[in-house]
């Protein structure tokens, strides 16, 4: 096992690595910018090293900096959370470069699933279900047009590097096509470095539908059951439940099955989820994988009593996992928590927190790195926290994230909890009748 983990992430999922480090006896470093010197990682890890000023690219995503305090602190491993450099290929190869363990998958895994248009390729060469779309990248317009009329309007482009809704243009006729093929390459060289596109059948209102799976270096691979992502707002997730409302016996069955293949055919090492557009006819088709943690796995793991974070080190240290697959035997609920005004079309809301109150009780966790006093920089992602509620049924975990979000007081700044406090009353929500689109077409009611 590994005898010191330096964790180069920050906010909440540092600190909840750094607690499971804790309890399994491993020491660990935690590197900061500037902006995040009186952060809570900073302060519960054992060893802290600032890295750089504010931004990303001079701190959290300098590759050069992290491997130096890694060294520098006879540091065994790197734990990347998610976001920043986790799914970053070449920061996984020059771990292994340096004799540091990368806790995750290797690069050529990462590559394999980190290219949309590769990971689609793949997938469908290994049997896995696909949406119908085009072989690799699209080179010009003339030849998407073509594409698009054999497979049908509406189709979607999406940027081969892409993640977070970024290089997306929905086109619904020929006339469209050129226009959005434009403006989805500028977007895409712009936020990736990398203008490549790629096309598909676009499914209208789905349910965005993800596995979590694990595999480990002996080439077992499982999958841990499903999560129902559907709730969010320009391809961002606001809220995350599992079970599935919407899942039955025999789909949970298959798509496991698509998983676990997906693992399999990779030779899939550490923790990864599969993400799936489910249509109305309970069709699935693979979307993307993502080879990281999510930042909704707490739900996962209070259904079914499973550390992930403790598993993803162990998995890294070479320990086999069970290998058997898991079912939920409770119902979660997951509300992301931003510092956001959510009466404002959800406007960043950075700032100092100057009372803060959370939320306890039975089957209520809280994942979060703020404390009263604590600044919030506008410099990086506006999720402050998690708000987790696990029942023996899913109205009485709505019920119980009712009663949470009531005691979950935050001032100084704006957040999203009034959102999450009216998505529990909304009626569709209440019933599982919600798709992709459901943002679409709900409006916050005044305060």
């Amino acid at each position: 096992m590994f005898k010191k983990i330096l964790i180069a992430n920050r906010g909440e999922i540092a600190l909840r690595i750094i607690r499971t480090c804790k309890e399994m006896g491993i020491k660990t470093v935690a590197v900061y910018s500037t902006a995040d010197r009186e952060s809570l990682h900073v302060r519960f890890a054992d060893e802290a090293v600032c890295i750089g000023p504010p931004e990303s690219s001079k701190s959290y995503l300098d590759i050069p900096s992290i491997i130096s305090v890694a060294e520098i602190t006879n540091s065994d491993a790197i734990h990347p959370g998610y976001g920043f450099l986790s799914e970053n290929s070449k920061f996984s190869e020059i771990c292994a470069k340096h004799d540091i363990k990368f806790i995750g998958p290797s690069g050529k895994m990462i590559d394999q699933m980190g290219d949309k248009a590769t990971a689609k390729s793949t997938m469908k060469a290994a049997g896995v279900p696909v949406i119908p779309g085009s072989d690799g990248l699209i080179k010009s317009v003339k030849e998407g047009i073509k594409l698009a009329n054999k497979i049908k309007y509406p189709i979607i482009l999406k940027a081969t590097a892409g993640g977070g809704g970024k290089g997306m243009r929905i086109v619904w006729k020929d006339e469209e096509f050129e226009p959005a093929w434009d403006s989805a390459r500028q977007e895409s060289a712009a936020a990736f470095g990398n203008d490549g596109l790629y096309l598909e059948k676009f499914v209208e209102n789905p349910r965005h539908i993800e596995i979590q799976m694990i595999g480990d270096s002996k080439g077992n691979v499982a999958h841990l059951s499903e999560r129902d992502c559907s709730i969010q707002r320009r391809h961002q997730k606001l809220a995350e439940e599992t079970p599935s409302p919407f899942m039955t016996a025999e789909l949970r069955k298959r798509m496991g099955k698509a998983a676990i293949l997906a693992g399999t055919c990779i030779n899939y090492e550490g923790v990864g989820t599969v993400e799936f557009l489910v249509d109305k006819n309970r069709d699935f088709y693979f979307m993307e994988m993502n080879t990281r943690i999510q930042v909704e796995h707490p739900i996962t793991e209070e259904v079914i009593n499973y550390d992930l974070v403790r598993e993803q080190i162990r998995v890294a240290a070479g320990i086999k996992i069970s290998g058997k697959n898991h079912e939920p035997q409770m119902h979660a609920i997951e509300c992301r928590i931003n510092a956001e005004d959510p009466y404002k079309d959800f406007r960043p809301s950075p700032g100092v927190i100057t009372s803060l109150h959370k939320p306890g009780g039975h089957g209520v966790r809280v994942d979060t790195h703020i404390y009263q006093g604590y600044k919030i920089p506008p410099n990086y992602d506006s999720m402050i926290a998690k708000l987790i509620t696990v029942a023996q049924t899913r109205e009485e975990a709505i019920n119980k994230m009712k009663r949470a979000l009531s005691e979950f007081i935050i001032e100084g700044i704006n957040t999203t909890i009034p959102f999450h406090k009216q998505l529990m009353r909304n009626e569709d929500f209440i019933k599982g009748n919600y798709t992709t689109k459901f943002m679409d077409t709900f409006e916050m009611q005044k305060k």
